[in-house]
C-alpha cells in the first residue's frame, strides 16, 4: 500500500526522506483502505519508518506494526522539497533521466542502490512472515519492487495513487515466479490523477 496523500504530495513536492503530514484527503484515503484490508486480512504488516507511512499504518489499524528503514522512499538529495513542475521547467533533461533511473541529483540515491535496498528488505520480510504481508510504503518503493520482482524498467512504471494497493503473488519459496495481481487498487476516488512521486 502507498501511504495516504500528504500535504507535499498535494503541492507536487518531492519528499524523499523528508516528511510532510497526511492531508485531510490522505487520512480519508487511509481510512477507506480499511475496507479492503477487512477482505484481504494480511497475516503481517510492516511499514517504512517515515512519518507518512507510520501515520497511515496507524489509521488502517496497525499502529504497532514494525517499521524498516530499507522500505524508505528514494533519497532525492538536493531535489528534496522541490516542486515537480519547477524541476521539469528548470532541468527537463535531468528530471526525465531521473524518472528513467539513469540520473540522480547531488546527495541523492542511485536507482540501482535503491532497488537493491528495497528488494533486500521485502525479501527479508516475506521470508519472516511466510509471504502473507502488507507493506505500507512509498510510490518509489512500489516501483522498485515491480522492477526487482517483475523485471520491469523503472521508466515504464507510472507512480501509484496515494492510499492504493499493488498486489504481487509469489511462488514458493519467493522465487522468480511472481505475478502482478493488481495495481493502483483503492476504494477512495482521488481528485485527478496522481503522478507525483514521494
Amino acid at each position: 500500500m502507498r501511504h495516504g496523500e500528504t500535504i507535499w504530495n498535494a503541492e507536487q513536492r518531492l519528499q524523499g526522506h523528508d516528511n510532510a503530514p497526511l492531508s485531510a484527503r490522505g487520512r480519508e484515503q487511509a481510512l477507506a483502505f480499511r475496507h479492503l484490508l477487512h477482505e484481504l486480512r494480511p497475516k503481517a504488516v510492516v511499514s517504512s519508518d517515515l512519518g507518512r507511512c507510520r501515520e497511515t499504518v496507524g489509521l488502517i489499524g496497525f499502529p504497532e506494526a514494525p517499521s524498516d528503514t530499507r522500505l524508505r522512499e528514494l533519497n532525492m538529495g538536493e531535489w528534496t522539497g522541490r516542486r515537480k513542475p519547477d524541476l521539469i521547467a528548470e532541468h527537463p533533461r535531468e528530471y526525465w533521466a531521473w524518472r528513467a533511473g539513469t540520473y540522480y541529483p547531488a546527495g541523492g540515491e542511485s536507482w540501482q542502490d535503491f532497488r537493491a535496498r528495497v528488494e533486500e528488505g521485502l525479501r527479508d520480510w516475506l521470508a519472516r512472515t511466510g509471504g502473507d504481508l502488507l507493506a505500507v510504503v512509498h510510490s518509489g518503493v512500489i516501483r522498485a519492487a515491480l522492477s526487482a520482482f517483475l523485471d520491469l524498467p523503472q521508466g515504464r512504471i507510472v507512480p501509484v495513487t496515494p492510499g492504493t494497493a499493488t498486489m504481487l503473488q509469489f511462488g514458493a519459496p519467493f522465487d522468480d515466479d511472481v505475478k502482478l495481481e493488481g495495481y493502483n487498487l483503492g476504494l477512495f476516488a482521488p481528485q485527478g490523477a496522481e503522478t507525483v512521486p514521494d
